[in-house]
């Protein structure tokens, strides 16, 4: 069969070019339509099929009705638990194929002239990525004409396009047509500028697969040896190296602001605003009172870090004084109202929509929106009127919230505190700033919180004890401590206020039917759950089966892993096993936080999805100006799919970025020993982190000795043949920097703790066979958290 035709009768083979005759149908029986089809057929539609890969469409496709349907979901579900298919939202498909409608970048151009591009999103788990075909008409391939498609696309462009699957056997081969063009990149190369004495030189890779360049005289424009550059390809040769020409310099490789630079560039996160749209920021007014209702005497207060320079929510809360909700509290939270400033295809709004995201780093933030917009007009800075899109919510006493209400206001906050001051203050030591506000506005949010949780705790969401940390650096950049900054009740506090209110504002949008983007987060596969199932037996822990398992089923594990040496195995692995939390307008629930509507509104000066969600309120509720268009309703799964890549973008960026300020303080530390944790295991060998700094480096396993080790992935271990003496997820270690590649961000370690006696079970080799020998394909890396 091929995509977009209807199946051929079910058990029968697809005939071979030029052949009609018998011979060419399939040794399984042919069936009639209704009949049930077998495991193979089922997958061989969902490979050939992958825009009607939903159980309805496979029931629909071979016309199955009343008990087969039950059978079928009954397949399904062993062909999930068996790892043969895996959910996406409520499509089914083969691990390692591509779905219908797909991310890529565009990456080379092949022999005959066509793109070639990659998904921008691919498990590594599941091979390399493969090659998708793009078509696009010849019109669209000049890109200098000013008329040209907006699907004309180019090498380095980010696309959004549907994709089409043909099967040639065992074989699937990948053609897409371009819907949008994301993200249009100069096909420029970031590396270091070596000068060589003839005047030219060389770009040396930054990327841990990048191409050497060779550069001309003429063509190195001001660029001096140890320069950050960006050089465009001018010729590619048989014989030596590509010629590149410089097309800017960025600086010494040696600045503090290179190693950020680096992952910006590498990454293609937009960082410079255009003039239009600084001078749409420049040229914004304060937004006025008319149309709005004056809360600038309710004292709002914003509780941030101390360090914060844009300020999205403040908070106020009290007691309920209506009879019928005794012990009940009313909890208020104003959002920064950028739906005003920033509206439906303004340049402001393209530009956000490109970015997606504010993207964070440890010397500077790249934001989504001007600072003009960021950190003044929207930003709810202390004793300054500022436009909110605001909510009351009334919680009972066991904080169940019996309603709530939005509103379009205007208000002033009373203060700004820092996470600390606002606990110091709840501790008994407040300072000038928080000590007159300890009773009329720090105690009775305490207050509300309290109840709040008592919600919380009867929810149960995922609670994972994953620390994260925090790199600070010195004046000039280098690293100065990675530190794990304490938990407090004050983030506690602001983290239910605002998932209080994301859940408010999806209720709300569902109620009135709007259509909206949702953050949801899938509850993790069967196959993923078999696997970590698995692995938790060999700790003499268990796993509830079934397909409605809960957030507190995991919390159970977790709970009976504290205070164990293996805890932290245990929280990795469980975090291991669950989905990524994406946009989407179809609403799946929030499996990590056990809610069943969720929708980002807390953050609209950095996240474009909380934007939307702001739009979507003030357009269904008739709040004025600023509310969502038609035309963005009818985008709503493209924006979706955009700012997933674009949060991903950020997450991969700001991850390499740690990686490689950890590298550049550890290279002159060769040969030094340290302790770490065994945090990843391969058939290649073992990831090593160093808690301390926060980073990761590689053990080859060709480097652990002269015994022969097994990949054991059950277990999380690799096992000698010989000595049955091994290394397992968690274990702690010494080992030995032996080789660190600053500009890569990756270490190679050599292990100096003996391998130790496996736990039972562990060398029943027959599962996973002998580990390859080598190093890993991507040395250094990690493995990517998701967010809420």
């Amino acid at each position: 069969m091929t995509l977009g035709h209807p199946p051929r009768k079910p058990g029968t083979a697809k005939p071979k070019p030029g052949k009609t005759d018998d011979k060419t149908e399939d040794a399984r029986p042919a069936f009639r339509r209704g009949d049930m089809p077998d495991k193979d057929t089922i997958l061989q539609f969902l490979s050939e099929n992958p825009d009607r890969a939903s159980k309805r469409d496979i029931a629909k496709a071979f016309g199955l009705k009343g008990d087969t349907r039950a059978e079928l979901k009954d397949m399904l579900r062993n062909l999930e638990e068996e790892g043969m298919i895996e959910r996406d939202r409520k499509m089914l498909r083969r691990p390692g194929t591509l779905p219908a409608v797909a991310v890529l970048e565009i990456t080379v151009r092949n022999p005959d002239g066509d793109l070639i591009a990659r998904p921008a999103e691919w498990l590594e788990d599941h091979g390399e990525a493969p090659p998708v075909t793009v078509r696009q008409s010849n019109a669209g391939r000049d890109r200098s004409k000013s008329r040209a498609p907006s699907t004309a696309a180019g090498i380095g462009d980010r696309v959004l396009a549907r994709i089409f699957a043909t099967t040639h056997g065992a074989k699937t081969t990948y053609t897409a047509r371009i819907m949008k063009v994301l993200d249009r990149r100069e096909g420029l190369v970031l590396g270091v500028f070596r000068a060589l004495p003839d005047g030219g030189g060389r770009l040396m890779p930054i990327e841990r697969r990048g191409e050497e360049f060779a550069i001309a005289a003429d063509a190195a424009g001001n660029a001096k040896d140890g320069d950050l550059v960006e050089v465009e390809s001018i010729k590619l040769s048989r014989m030596g190296l590509p010629q590149a020409k410089v097309h800017a310099v960025l600086g010494s490789v040696d600045g503090e602001k290179a190693i950020s630079m680096i992952a910006i560039h590498s990454h293609g996160i937009p960082h410079v605003f255009p003039a239009e749209v600084i001078e749409a920021a420049e040229n914004a007014k304060p937004a006025p009172l008319s149309g709005r209702e004056d809360w600038r005497k309710i004292p709002l207060i914003t509780i941030d870090p101390h360090d914060a320079k844009d300020h999205d929510d403040a908070v106020f809360a009290e007691e309920d004084p209506s009879p019928d909700n005794p012990g009940g509290i009313i909890a208020t939270v104003a959002i920064a109202d950028v739906s005003w400033y920033v509206r439906t295809g303004s340049p402001l709004d393209r530009e956000a929509l490109k970015r997606g995201n504010s993207a964070y780093f440890p010397d500077r933030v790249v934001p989504m929106l001007p600072e003009r917009i960021s950190n003044d007009l929207c930003s709810l800075r202390e004793g300054e009127d500022r436009p909110a899109l605001a909510l009351r919510m009334v919680f009972s006493s066991e904080g169940r919230k019996i309603g709530h209400k939005f509103h379009r206001v205007m208000i002033k906050s009373a203060a700004k505190l820092s996470y600390q001051q606002a606990q110091a203050a709840i501790d008994g030591n407040p300072d000038d700033k928080s000590g007159p506000l300890l009773e009329t506005v720090l105690k009775p949010l305490w207050a509300a919180y309290a109840v709040l949780k008592r919600e919380r705790n009867r929810r149960q969401p995922l609670d994972l004890d994953m620390p994260e940390r925090k790199i600070l650096l010195t004046p000039e950049g280098k690293v100065d401590k990675v530190i794990v900054p304490e938990r407090l009740d004050a983030h506690r506090l602001i983290e239910e206020f605002m998932i209080q209110a994301n859940v408010a504002a999806a209720e709300t949008l569902e109620k009135r039917k709007q259509a909206l983007i949702y953050r949801v987060h899938d509850q993790p596969s069967l196959a993923k759950q078999e696997v970590l199932r698995e692995f938790l037996g060999t700790l003499g822990l268990s796993l509830a089966r079934g397909a409605a398992i809960r957030a507190s089923s995991f919390n159970g594990i977790l709970a009976k892993a504290s205070g164990e040496p293996y805890q932290g195995m245990v929280n990795e692995m469980v975090l291991r096993s669950q989905s990524q939390a994406i946009y989407s307008p179809e609403n799946l629930g929030h499996f990590g936080l056990n809610l069943m509507k969720y929708a980002h509104f807390t953050s609209p000066i950095r996240r474009y999805a909380d934007l939307i969600v702001h739009r979507a309120l003030v357009g269904s509720l008739g709040l004025g100006e600023g509310g969502i268009t038609p035309e963005q309703e009818a985008a709503l799964e493209t924006i979706s799919a955009e700012i997933c890549v674009t949060e991903r973008r950020a997450m991969a960026a700001e991850r390499d970025t740690v990686d490689r300020l950890v590298a550049h303080h550890l290279a002159s530390r060769i040969g030094e020993a340290f302790t770490g944790r065994i945090s990843g295991v391969t058939k290649s060998g073992l990831f090593i982190s160093l808690p301390q700094f926060g980073a990761d480096g590689f053990v080859p396993i060709s480097t652990l000795g002269l015994d022969y080790y097994h990949h054991d992935e059950a277990h999380q271990a690799l096992t000698g043949e010989k000595t049955g003496l091994g290394y397992r997820l968690g274990d702690e270690v010494e080992i030995k920097i032996v080789e660190v590649i600053p500009l890569a961000g990756s270490m190679r370690f050599e292990m100096l703790s003996e391998g130790h006696k496996m736990p039972a079970g562990t060398r029943s080799f027959h599962k996973s066979g002998r580990a390859r020998r080598g190093g890993p394909k991507k040395p250094g890396t990690r493995p990517a958290r998701g967010r809420r």
